[in-house]
């Protein structure tokens, strides 16, 4: 009996131990989360356990994130490099100083990559994949798999890229804009966009926010400026409202902290118009029916938003934040501008020009229907199960 059950442990698969690197914004974060998820389900399926630990930094977002999902998280040292066009800010302390802590990141990574004794690991971008990535390549000798979120390689995933076994990017226009050496371990996978989104009804963003002032022959906008909300997108919003309301309901999400101050602004809007918008700090488990009740979504352009909305097929209007890492948020709405998929407001933004921009989405349904095709277009719904692919390639390699 005892030789049968070693018998049957023997021929059990091993488990895949993965490290999972990447943090600090939540464009690192979540693709890392819904890669982890999809590859737990992909193994199960074949009767197989992952074994994951999650890389980072120590009382970070990703550390928060681990916690909350019962990922084993541990950190090791990084520093961060201030980008800046004069090279003397360059040798800054500051930027000595945290470039100073890299070696002993690597040092710390090396040890957690032996002691895991990792098949593979994952970078999703962010500080604190360099020492992680650098340790894995150079001396663990493990398969690395390089994520990027961004139509353009971040600084982390720039440093990476040569000695990855694979890069995996998120849209096709980013590998014309690779080293040639890189080119050749690219994958366009897309960015994994977390499941749930899929699921939204707009029926129950209705109900859920008690939303029965709007005129459903009328189209609805949704406005974000992410979780913190967007001063600049609240007052060129604000300004635009009441011409928006003769045109369409308004679901505004603008940031906890910034609702009072936009209460008392909208206060004199007449009750018919306010019956049609609905003013909130946040939305939570509510924003896939929000998203699925939108037919026109005006939005910064980080690269968890694009992907976003371009699985869905909504028809945007982009405000990129300017001051965003290596203007990256320009790059993401001016690539789906470009091409019809969106509508991107650079440089000068006002009420004046987000008027004249939405106005065509909202008076004219198939202009709107033809964006939200091309939008789709740019979409991999399936871009966590391609990354999936990739992840587990690298390890069998």
């Amino acid at each position: 009996m005892v030789d049968r059950v070693a018998e049957a442990d023997r021929l059990q698969p091993r488990a895949l131990r993965l490290i999972v690197t990447g943090g600090g914004t939540g464009g690192h974060t979540y693709p890392a989360l819904t890669t982890v998820r999809t590859l737990q389900a992909r193994l199960a399926a074949q009767g197989r356990a992952l074994e994951v630990l999650w890389v980072g930094k120590a009382d970070s977002l990703e550390s928060r994130v681990a916690a909350a999902e019962g990922i084993a998280f541990t950190a090791v040292a990084t520093g961060k490099i201030r980008r800046s066009k004069n090279p003397l800010k360059l040798v800054s302390p500051a930027n000595v100083a945290d470039m100073s802590r890299v070696p002993l990141g690597v040092f710390q990574a090396r040890k957690v990559i032996n002691g895991f004794r990792a098949d593979v690991v994952l970078a999703t971008g962010g500080y604190v994949a360099v020492p992680v990535g650098v340790a894995a390549t150079r001396l663990c000798h493990v398969p690395l798999v390089v994520h990027e979120q961004m139509v353009r390689l971040g600084v982390a995933n720039k440093a990476l890229a040569a000695a990855a076994t694979r890069v995996a990017v998120s849209s096709e226009s980013t590998v014309p804009l690779l080293p040639e050496a890189v080119r050749a371990l690219t994958v366009v996978t897309g960015n994994p966009v977390r499941p749930e989104v899929f699921t939204g009804q707009g029926e129950k963003a209705i109900q859920a926010l008690n939303l029965h002032g709007f005129d459903r022959h009328l189209p609805t906008i949704y406005v974000t400026g992410g979780a913190q909300g967007s001063q600049q997108i609240n007052d060129v919003v604000c300004g635009a409202l009441p011409w928006l309301l003769e045109h369409a309901n308004v679901i505004h999400q603008c940031g906890r902290d910034n609702v009072e101050n936009l209460r008392q602004q909208t206060a004199h809007l007449p009750a018919s118009s306010a019956a049609r918008f609905h003013l909130t700090g946040y939305v939570g488990a509510e924003l896939p029916d929000v998203l699925a009740l939108a037919d026109v979504v005006i939005s910064r352009s980080g690269a968890g938003t694009i992907s976003e909305l371009t699985a869905l097929g909504k028809a945007a209007v982009l405000i990129p934040l300017a001051t965003s890492v290596g203007n990256e948020q320009v790059h993401n709405a001016r690539h789906l501008a470009d091409n019809g998929a969106a509508v991107a407001l650079v440089d000068e933004v006002s009420a004046e020009r987000l008027q004249a921009a939405v106005a065509p989405l909202l008076t004219d349904a198939q202009q709107r229907s033809a964006m939200a095709e091309l939008a789709r277009s740019y979409g991999r719904p399936d871009a966590a199960e391609r990354l999936v692919d990739v992840v587990l390639a690298a390890a069998r390699a």
